[in-house]
């Protein structure tokens, strides 16, 4: 294992690589396919985040599969991404979702997992059964990686690149172990994984177990709700194009803090919200 102290810091130049000039020739197919599972009744905002983040940060085409009962709401909240209703029980996915969800899986080039889901035994079975069988990187946020705690053993078997970006309380239910710092425990849980952890914080770690970079970017304002739904929609925009999972992950944050950043410049960190993020990261890409 190679010392905590040997790290990099996100930067400017890294997102610069994940976001080369645009072809005069390209289309829509060569900007990255991504289906993105968000939402349950109450949380409908968290889709509609995400799916705008994906859609600012130069996706292609955008997927987002929400329960029946707020596909109504999200639909009304989207015009470029395309929403879908998947069925639900309870305003939340229920496993009957589960082959619609594969079917899509296999027409996508990444997928976000978990947004505003909730909590129910249903879900976490869906939640589960995704990790299973997909085959392209996979973000899993929020919701989903609560269904995926005390089961490390399915993580671990998945088939596909996957980033987990835990706050604090759901990096708790990841793992009890005990650790020296923060750098050293999200290294702990990528080895104990085999994922590509983006331990959100103050300052933001991100680590495969072997290579690690922390982020500085971000400051207190954007300590509200929505705010993770933003950096999951970036996330899954800057997989779907290809980019390998950790420098994904790397740019990702650093992307997300630095529109954070622009937005306390110009509204104050009290008045700043998760949209108001969106609206900086025009001013963060070619």
């Amino acid at each position: 294992m190679k010392p905590a102290w040997i790290c990099r810091r996100t930067s400017a130049a890294l997102v610069q690589d994940c976001f080369p000039p645009r072809d005069p020739e390209s289309h829509k197919g060569d900007y990255g396919k991504v289906l993105l599972l968000c939402g349950s009744e109450g949380f409908a905002g968290a889709a509609a985040l995400a799916a705008k983040a994906a859609l600012r940060s130069g996706s292609g085409l955008i997927y987002t599969g929400v329960p029946q009962a707020v596909y109504p709401i999200v639909a009304a909240k989207l015009d470029a991404p395309m929403a879908f209703p998947l069925p639900d029980k309870d305003g939340k996915l229920s496993p009957d979702a589960l082959p619609e969800i594969l079917k899509r899986l296999e027409t996508v080039d990444a997928c976000l997992l978990g947004p505003g889901l909730g909590r129910s035994p249903g879900v976490d079975a869906l939640v589960l059964e995704v990790i299973r069988h997909c085959r392209v990187p996979l973000a899993l946020d929020a919701d989903g990686i609560n269904a995926a705690a005390g089961h490390i053993d399915v993580l671990r078997g998945a088939a596909c690149p996957l980033i987990l970006t835990p706050h604090e309380g759901e990096f708790r239910r990841l793992t009890r172990k005990a650790e020296k710092d923060r750098i050293d425990g999200a290294r702990n849980l990528a080895f104990e994984t085999g994922a590509v952890i983006l331990r959100k914080g103050h300052t933001t770690v991100i680590t495969d177990g072997e290579q690690t970079y922390v982020n500085r970017t971000g400051n207190a304002g954007m300590s509200t709700g929505g705010s993770g739904d933003v950096l999951s929609g970036i996330l899954v925009s800057i997989l779907g194009r290809g980019i390998p999972a950790l420098e994904a992950a790397a740019a990702a944050a650093w992307l997300h803090g630095r529109a954070g950043d622009l937005a306390a410049v110009r509204l104050g960190q009290y008045a700043m919200g998760p949209g108001d993020l969106l609206d900086e990261l025009p001013r963060l890409l070619p």
